[in-house]
């Protein structure tokens, strides 16, 4: 593989990786978390979503909707009261 495509690439996968970022901090914002805990929660939802998920029988979209539900049950301390 030529290294130009390479670079394309990675500057591609980057990108996509900050606005997954964002998409994923916009989401729990909308779902009461506190902006000031946002860091910590986004990294929070990222160590756990396997755990969370790993007897789930929700499939796309419910996964994540099950993911932020028990963040917010388990975790309260990062969202509004």
């Amino acid at each position: 593989m030529p290294q130009q495509h390479k670079r394309d690439l990675q500057n591609e996968l980057e990108d996509l990786s900050y606005e997954l970022n964002i998409v994923l901090e916009a989401m729990l914002l909308y779902a009461g978390a506190k902006r000031e805990k946002l860091e910590d929660l986004v990294r929070l939802y990222i160590d756990k979503i396997d755990e969370i998920l790993e007897n789930s029988q929700k499939e796309g979209v419910d996964e994540i909707l099950e993911v932020v539900e028990y963040l917010k049950t388990h975790h309260n301390e990062f969202f509004i009261s």
